[in-house]
């Protein structure tokens, strides 16, 4: 297992480095000033950095000095346009965004686990690819860096999320599904305008838009096996400006999760059935767009068992956590790289995405302690297979 001299002086550095990234959250695609500070601390570590030609992230690489596999550890590295409203010394100094995702978190510890592995790099049976990757929010990030290619040669890939509700020193490992794909869709509906005392000289949008809404709810009701599971849900209405005009256009925007891809595939061709007939029920027009944004991260069996057997020895409580319909882009390298994805305990005072939450930084030490242990341990695991 891997120690530091002094963990003590790394969890202060760790905590440190976190809440400076705490203080300048940036967005996807750009992550400027964030990438200048990851590339300086690694630097200052003397961690090599490869070349990923995107405008922000960061590849840097461990070992290579002995003939082995190549896996690769990930971390996202992007805010949230959020204004943050916990009080903190080291809240946001950015009006409008904050790492309300806890990705200022994800970074801190892989960096403290390229910090460890480094300790041993003379010793690793192969080679550690460091990825922080931009743009995990809008779920372009992980492609872009898939484009690159720089990870043709990784034969296993990691990363976690925090999860507020679990305590510190707790770790979800679960192999199969365990996050959602994460759709999205925008439908549009034409009618006639007129005014609201003459709804009968018009074609009522609005009235529509509500049918459409409440139709598209039986698809899981009544199309989907009650074994499986989906979620479809509307989360914009727009049409109209004013209060005494039926609208001749209404807009409605919304999402899609589920972790079965034959039922993501049914979900809109149902929706688009039911979204074009209702509105022709009400003298309208409607088209459908459906967009795949992502896939449901689908944890590697023998991954997740190695994994759960590294976090015992580092001193985590493994649990097995229940799977959740928010989305992740890291389930874009698994469609070509074996992985596994991870739930890190924080003891997080609020929910993800939430302006109020604030996690426990006694959880980052344990977490690079544990992603330094996988990373060796899986080297030597799949060296030997």
């Amino acid at each position: 297992m891997i120690k530091t001299i002094n963990e003590k002086k790394l969890e202060q550095k760790l905590i440190g480095y976190r809440r400076l990234l705490h203080e300048k959250p940036e967005l996807a695609f750009e992550e400027y000033e964030t990438t200048q500070l990851l590339n300086q601390w690694l630097a200052e570590a003397e961690i090599e950095r490869a070349e990923l030609p995107l405008r922000t992230g960061i590849l840097a690489v461990i070992g290579g000095k002995k003939p082995g596999p190549t896996l690769a550890l990930r971390s996202d590295i992007d805010a949230l346009p959020i204004q943050e409203q916990t009080g903190l010394p080291y809240a946001s100094k950015t009006a409008g965004k904050m790492h309300a995702c806890g990705h200022d978190f994800h970074m801190a510890s892989i960096l403290g686990a390229a910090l460890l592995l480094k300790e041993r790099e003379d010793e690793l049976e192969g080679t550690v690819k460091i990825i922080f990757q931009p743009a995990e929010e809008n779920g372009r990030g992980a492609v872009q860096v898939l484009k690159t290619g720089v990870l043709n040669d990784v034969q296993a890939i990691l990363g976690m999320h925090n999860m507020p509700y679990l305590p510190t020193g707790t770790i979800g490992i679960k192999a199969g599904a365990l996050m959602a794909s994460c759709d999205r869709f925008m439908i549009e509906i034409e009618g006639t305008g007129t005014h609201g005392a003459a709804p009968e000289k018009g074609v009522d949008t609005i009235v529509a838009a509500t049918q459409i809404v409440t139709a598209l709810q039986t698809i899981v009701s009544r199309n989907i096996s009650p074994l499986s599971s989906a979620v479809i849900s509307v989360t914009r209405i727009q049409a109209g400006n004013t209060w005494n005009i039926i609208p001749e256009t209404a807009e409605l925007e919304g999402t899609v999760r589920t972790f079965d891809e034959d039922v993501r595939n049914i979900i809109p061709v149902r929706m688009k059935s039911i979204v074009e007939n209702v509105a022709r029920a009400f003298g309208a027009k409607a088209k459908l767009k459906f967009t795949r944004q992502g896939h449901p991260v689908q944890n590697d069996g023998q991954l997740t068992k190695w994994a759960a057997e590294t976090a015992e020895k580092s001193g985590l409580k493994v649990i097995e956590p229940i799977p959740t319909t928010i989305g992740e882009d890291f389930a874009q390298y698994q469609e070509s790289i074996p992985g596994a994805f991870f739930f890190m305990g924080v003891s997080g005072s609020s929910d993800l995405h939430r302006p109020d939450l604030i996690i426990d930084e006694g959880a980052i030490l344990p977490s690079a302690r544990f992603f330094a242990n996988l990373a060796v341990d899986l080297l030597k695991k799949i060296k030997d297979r």
